[in-house]
């Protein structure tokens, strides 16, 4: 058997940067312990909402047409509430994206005149378009529905004093970015956010509380629903679609909100009873069975990026030894070509499409050139291997992802291959 030196270098991945990555892997075994126990607590809890609404063979059979009566989709979506403690699910692969589950959930409950407030700052790319930061088609400034922020403060904590100043009688729903987005600010643990949630709960009881739960899934042994969100809100090609879900959504938590999401989502008068899951069922439910332990091996990469990069001099955000509330590893270079290099890096390391280039692109929804690297066997998912970033100060990537561990490892390498390459850093 050769030794896995020589695999390495027959990639391309010369060995003083896998002795460097060696070293630091090596040191963070205890880190990687305490990942494993929090994986092992999310996948018992995800198998006994599976077994406790009795999943069968027949879930995974394909439904078309209206959809009535489709038993793995009500199923799925009665697993959904009970893995995230809700009343309710809507849980659908004609829901396309995580930003088309978040205006879901948004226009389905707000109406002209309401405010949405964002306690937590500015919104993820995607959403600006959605509010009406940005003028759009269909935003829900067109319909009359106001925006406020409150930005956070300099070390990244809650501005309280101004959060309350800003909640008034035209506030409707909050909603809390979990995720750091395109920022290099720290992201939320979930006792945060449950903080945040009890503090605008005194000052408006029936305010709607929401949470963009994208790349926190399984992260933490509870879930912002846990903690008093009253929709938490996600992707099935992030972490919950465990790398199988070929497209989806999914937003769980108060039953009327979850019905007014149903109504939205389909029409007035028909609601969450039409839909066909159109045979992606054994996909959704076998990805939410791996789901625990595909965060974990993302979780792990995510570790060993920052303190590669971090013992490197370079910014990291979560710093190398902070606790994980997201599987997002920001790293700050600086300077466009390393942002280029570390993507070139990770697509070089991935199963598809490893020869490509990937090139920073005018991407819709965004105000940059936006670089993406995903060798994806699902186009898109970021629970698989991927790193992105604006081509904009302060010139960062955003590293996620690794369905196995030995391949987020694999791409970590890869990036800092070709950084070495470029004459960027030197060991």
């Amino acid at each position: 058997m050769e030794n896995i030196d020589v695999i390495y270098q027959k990639m391309g991945i010369r060995k003083s940067v896998t002795d460097f990555g060696a070293r630091i892997a090596d040191s963070l075994q205890e880190r990687f312990h305490a990942i494993d126990d929090v994986s092992e607590y999310n996948q018992l809890k995800v198998i006994h909402a599976m077994q406790k609404n009795r999943v069968n063979d027949a879930c995974f059979q394909y439904a078309s047409g209206y959809g009535y009566d489709d038993l793995g989709r009500d199923t799925l979506e009665k697993v959904y509430a009970d893995v995230f403690h809700t009343e309710d699910a809507l849980v659908r692969p004609q829901v396309t994206c995580g930003t088309h589950a978040l205006s879901l959930a948004l226009g389905a409950n707000l109406r002209p005149g309401d405010e949405l407030l964002s306690p937590v700052g500015k919104p993820y790319d995607t959403l600006e378009e959605v509010i009406g930061i940005r003028p759009s088609k269909g935003s829900l400034a067109e319909y009359g529905i106001t925006y406020s922020q409150v930005d956070l403060l300099p070390d990244g904590s809650f501005d309280y004093e101004n959060i309350k100043k800003s909640i008034h009688e035209k506030t409707r729903l909050i909603t809390i970015q979990r995720s750091k987005g395109y920022q290099t600010r720290p992201s939320f643990s979930v006792a945060q956010i449950g903080e945040l949630i009890r503090f605008v709960k005194k000052i408006k009881p029936d305010v709607i509380c929401m949470v963009d739960n994208c790349y926190g899934e399984f992260v933490e042994t509870i879930e912002p629903s846990d903690v008093g969100a009253d929709m938490v809100v996600g992707s099935l090609i992030k972490n919950p679609g465990g790398g199988l879900a070929p497209i989806g959504g999914y937003i769980a938590g108060r039953k009327d909100l979850i019905e007014n999401c149903g109504y939205r989502l389909t029409s007035p008068g028909l609601g969450k009873e039409v839909g066909a899951s159109l045979g992606v069922m054994q996909s959704f439910y076998q990805g939410l069975f791996l789901a625990p332990v595909v965060t974990a091996s993302a979780l792990k990469g995510a570790i060993l990026a920052a303190n590669i990069y971090e013992n490197l001099g370079y910014h990291v955000v979560p710093n190398g030894k902070e606790s994980r509330h997201d599987i997002i590893q920001a790293v700050t270079f600086g300077i466009p070509e390393a942002v280029i290099a570390f993507c070139k890096g990770i697509q070089a390391a991935a199963p598809v499409d490893s020869y490509v280039t990937p090139e920073p692109w005018a991407m819709p929804g965004y105000d940059s050139d936006v670089i993406m690297a995903a060798g994806a066997f699902v186009q898109g998912s970021s629970i698989e291997l991927s790193a992105d970033g604006p081509i904009k100060p302060p010139y960062a990537v955003y590293f996620q992802g690794g369905l196995t561990w030995p391949h987020a490892k694999l791409g970590i390498l890869m990036s800092l291959e070709y950084l070495v390459r470029e004459g960027i850093v030197s060991l």
